[in-house]
């Protein structure tokens, strides 16, 4: 595997900039960009990726003295961590102690050791690791304290009842906490509810069966047909039958919601469950109808009592109240979430607005919505920009940070982690590098750099061109806001003149850009999407041809000024085609077309309260995103206030005089 011109060019640069900023750096930079050693360490990531033990055990000691060796080290040791010793592993965690690489190994080896059940080394091992960020890791650690006597149950419930999928780690804990009775069989059938809506069979059957093995089957049998489950005659006179009538009601919901509400309806099953067991039902029929933008979901949630759902069913029962324009029931839907969601800028946004609508006029009123919007106004953030706008005030520029003195941005340059993060990403290993550079900024010390320590860590992406390194850790600082680190604009001068050319506003395409490839050029999704504007084949090749881009070929569309015009051309299109409406046009193109001309239909909607039903979460945070980075964009690119709220027209069904909607449009 050789490098390409755009990597030998990125590396020099980088090894060039590293070379000259920390001669007296801990570690060497390679005079070169292509050597022997950084070609050792690209055939050990094939290696590793082939689990080829023999390969890797002979790359190694090509890569000694690089930075990147103990990248090379972890590879060939990960790769056969299950036959090493653990007086080899502490050999590998000692020589490279401190790395990011020492704690990613004794991550891997905690999971080994708690799946081998030698609690004697988890024990030794656990208070050394540093990133603390491994669920089924803080698991067996709370199943450690357990043993020893201490309270750790509401810790095991709140983690267990979130994890996506099956795990052994935290479904020990939890036997053992319901073997010893500090949790309640309640809670493993709250998890396999949670799994049923899920699609997680395997996650629910597990749940069950630390209550009685003998009930896997029947999880089973309810997840493959509910419907049948439900038929059966015998199914009401059999015992704990109330437990597994819910499940399959929620299983059911999933596959067809109306059906649920019809079965849910049924005298047998009214009578049999518990007031929890029917609102939990009924507010996943009202969550799959919401999905749907169902205007009879909210009339399904109604029958959901909220002190029984937990946060994400809340959430759906006040997205649905927002869509009727049912001011009361978001005023008390988001009361009942936990107090850490209920922080959140969405809901304490959407609770200020319904105090607006649901409480007398006057003072007290008027003080109350003001502080909770004061909680969250921002310039940042979508809802923070809103209630910023709320309270009266435009978007403006936040003072700049004091210029980073000589010594921070040295600190920076001279960074183990740091270095070697950015030599990896240079070298073509992005995934490798972001991850040791997140771990430098946010993990190697308890709550992460303090401000001015990421703002020299950006300052030094920035310098380099790392654009999404530099954007994101400038995204967490908290008292001081650099706008130009987090709302960069490269390829200025292409960009705006591109956008103009036809008639589009250039904020808007830096704020997608911005969200779409973090200014990544040869960024490339998991579904196939390129470049700066994340261009998929198939649409790159039918908007140059509208657009008469005769000499198109796909291998272009990498290439700056190619994707630029192509997706700002696709941009326009769409924006068009949904008459100006930046909300929809934005789902467009993270979503296709076809599913916001579809979900525009309905009541005429607010903006904010038509984006907050986006049924697919991903696309529903895209578009916020998009549009308040093109707020902020705005801001710098003009030098005046802005207001979010221009770029949120009413949203409804298409207007009979509106042109027809572009059906060729991918």
């Amino acid at each position: 595997m050789t490098l390409t011109v755009k990597f030998q060019s990125r590396l020099l640069t980088i090894f060039a900039f590293l070379a000259a900023s920390t001669a007296a750096a801990c570690l060497p930079v390679a005079a070169l960009a292509q050597t022997p050693a950084e070609q050792a360490v690209l055939d050990m990531r094939e290696a590793f990726r082939k689990g080829d033990s023999k390969q890797l055990a002979q790359l190694l000691p090509r890569t000694q003295g690089h930075a990147l060796e103990p990248l090379g080290a972890y590879w060939e040791l990960r790769n056969r961590l299950d036959q090493a010793s653990p007086s080899e592993i502490r050999a590998f965690l000692n020589r490279h102690s401190g790395t990011y690489y020492e704690d990613r190994l004794r991550n891997d080896w905690l999971l080994q050791l708690g799946k081998q059940r030698d609690w004697a080394n988890l024990a030794a091992e656990l208070p050394l690791y540093r990133m603390q960020d491994d669920r089924e890791v803080k698991c067996y650690g709370w199943l450690l304290q357990h043993q020893q006597g201490q309270a750790v149950a509401d810790q095991v419930v709140a983690l267990w009842l979130t994890q996506k999928e099956a795990d052994d780690g935290c479904a020990l804990a939890a036997k053992q906490l319901l073997a010893s009775h500090q949790i309640e069989p309640h809670t493993a059938w709250l998890r396999a509810r949670w799994a049923m809506e899920a699609n997680r069979a395997q996650a629910a059957a597990q749940a069950v069966n630390l209550l009685n093995p003998e009930w896997g089957p029947a999880v089973e049998l309810i997840y493959q047909s509910p419907a049948r489950y439900l038929d059966d005659k015998l199914t009401a006179l059999r015992t704990r039958t109330k437990e597994f009538v819910t499940l399959a009601l929620v299983r059911l919901a999933t596959l067809n919601y109306e059906d649920a509400a019809e079965q849910a309806s049924k005298l047998r099953w009214r009578t049999q469950l518990t007031d929890e067991e029917r609102s939990w039902v009924w507010a996943v029929i009202g969550k799959r109808a919401a999905q749907k933008l169902d205007d009879q979901a909210h009339a399904y949630f109604a029958r959901a009592l909220p002190q029984h759902l937990n946060d994400d069913l809340l959430a759906w029962k006040t997205r649905a109240a927002l869509r009727a324009g049912d001011w009361a029931t978001v005023a008390a839907s988001i009361p009942a979430m936990s107090p850490q969601q209920q922080k959140e800028a969405v809901w304490t946004y959407w609770l200020a607005r319904a105090w607006q609508n649901t409480r007398p006029g006057g003072a007290d009123t008027a003080m109350a919505t003001q502080a909770l919007l004061g909680q969250v106004a921002g310039t940042t953030g979508f809802y923070e920009q809103l209630a910023l706008e709320a309270l009266g005030s435009p978007v403006n520029l936040p003072t700049a940070p004091a210029a980073l003195t000589p010594e921070e941005k040295r600190q920076a340059q001279q960074n183990p982690g740091l270095r070697r993060a950015l030599i990896a990403i240079a070298l073509g290993l992005r995934a490798e590098g972001n991850r040791e550079w997140n771990y430098t900024t946010n993990l190697h010390t308890p709550g992460g750099m303090n401000d001015r320590e990421l703002l020299a860590a950006a300052d030094l992406a920035c310098s380099q061109a790392v654009w999404d390194r530099c954007i994101n850790t400038s995204d967490r600082t908290k008292s001081e806001t650099d706008m130009l680190q987090r709302f960069p604009m490269p390829h200025k001068e292409a960009v705006i003149q591109r956008a103009r050319e036809i008639n589009l506003d250039p904020a808007y395409v830096y704020g997608l850009i911005r969200q779409e490839s973090r200014f990544i050029m040869d960024a490339r999704s998991g579904v196939g999407a390129s470049g700066l504007m994340q261009v998929m084949p198939a649409t790159a090749s039918w908007t140059a041809k509208r657009i008469g881009m005769v000499d198109f070929k796909p291998h272009r569309i990498t290439e700056r000024d190619v994707n630029i015009a192509i997706g700002t051309a696709y941009l326009k299109l769409a924006l068009d085609d949904f008459e100006g409406s930046k909300a929809m046009a934005t789902a467009a193109y993270n979503a296709g077309p076809n599913r916001p001309r579809s979900w525009r239909n309905g009541p005429l909607l607010e903006a904010a309260v038509w984006i907050e039903n986006i049924p697919f979460a991903e696309t529903r945070d895209y578009v916020k995103r998009v549009l308040s980075n093109t707020t902020n964009y705005a801001a710098l690119i003009t030098g005046k206030p802005q207001r979010l709220s221009d770029h949120l027209a009413p949203i409804g069904p298409r207007t009979a005089t509106a042109q027809a909607p572009n059906r060729d449009l991918p």
